[in-house]
């Protein structure tokens, strides 16, 4: 099989890739990546020599300079995407560009060049803030709060209507919270971590009492992977870690494994439309074989060692770009 990773230097991407070359030898692997300041083909230094691996950095919205070089490809796996809330808020241009104009690209070379099969990677914030005691299913209605969400949701549409109207081979995937190494340290869980090492103060938005659903990015790799191989054509499936906490319990746990005192824990003014709670049902893909195998408390301990044992990557990363997004936001 010959897949295109859009966006694949990334976090969730990058791992995809590695996950995939060492499950599939012989799968060809084609990585197009605009390396933005989230993209780091250091991600990628292990299997940068791999004659099933290439490169083109290249930007989703280039129609005309990507369409050639992913012509003769079966699959086409979507991460590309600004994906960062906060972002969102203060340039929600850019969001609409890359997520719904960029996946449109995408979905027309798909149509045009005769690929196979394209698979949308999303996002379980699409359905919105979940009550206590509600589950959303794939069959949810769409309810997004940030300009994040919204694009997302915008882009699986467009992505259904493809299906609907040309029979094209679509799937949808929407993960809950992922973490684990090589994310980059503006999201929750390395952004703590970073800086508890540093002994700097970790800041919590409102209450610390948001819900998120933690899923440990290997399992969400193995989870494409079965959409890849046995996804249902048209079908969307919520990939879960089933593992929801409240942030201050993520910030708490942190500290614990380095040793740390709650004092760090800065309570910091709450974001605009911050959703209160996500949860998603993850039993369609089980159904079709995927299982979650690491455990919260493995992978956040496995998670935290990493970045311990790693300084050299990311404090070059927040030392540049992102110190100065740091400074602006978290005075």
């Amino acid at each position: 099989m010959k897949i295109v990773v859009t966006g694949g230097a990334g976090f969730i991407g990058s791992h995809f890739i590695k996950y995939i070359l060492k499950k599939h030898p012989g799968y060809k692997i084609l990585n197009v990546d605009k390396l933005t300041y989230a993209g780091n083909l250091e991600n990628l230094e292990e299997i940068k020599d791999n004659p099933d691996y290439s490169f083109v950095k290249e930007d989703i919205c280039n129609r005309k300079t990507i369409e050639n070089a992913i012509s003769g490809y079966d699959v086409i796996v979507n991460f590309a995407a600004e994906s960062h809330v906060d972002r969102s808020i203060n340039e929600p241009e850019v969001f609409l560009k890359t997520d719904v104009f960029g996946t449109f690209n995408l979905l027309e070379i798909c149509r045009t060049r005769g690929i196979k099969k394209y698979i949308q990677i999303s996002t379980d914030e699409v359905y919105g803030s979940a009550d206590y005691g509600e589950t959303f299913t794939e069959e949810s209605r769409l309810n997004p709060s940030s300009p994040y969400s919204a694009s997302k949701a915008a882009a699986d549409l467009l992505v259904l209507s493809y299906y609907k109207t040309y029979k094209m081979s679509i799937n949808i995937v929407r993960s809950s919270n992922n973490y684990g190494p090589n994310q980059y340290p503006e999201k929750f869980i390395p952004l703590f971590v970073t800086n508890a090492i540093e002994d700097k103060k970790l800041p919590l938005y409102g209450d610390g009492r948001n819900v998120r659903d933690w899923l440990f990015v290997m399992d969400n790799c193995a989870g494409i992977d079965t959409v890849l191989h046995k996804g249902v054509s048209g079908e969307i499936y919520n990939i879960a870690g089933e593992s929801e906490r409240e942030n201050i319990f993520i910030a708490k746990k942190i500290l614990k494994y380095l040793g740390k005192s709650e004092e760090l824990i800065q309570f910091v003014n709450d974001r605009p439309g911050h959703d209160r709670r996500y949860s998603i049902s993850c039993e369609k893909i089980k159904r079709i074989g995927w299982r979650q195998k690491t455990s919260l408390e493995d992978g956040l301990r496995l998670t935290v060692e990493w970045y311990r044992d790693n300084r050299q990557w990311w404090e070059k990363i927040k030392s540049g770009e992102f110190l100065k997004y740091y400074k602006t936001h978290y005075k």
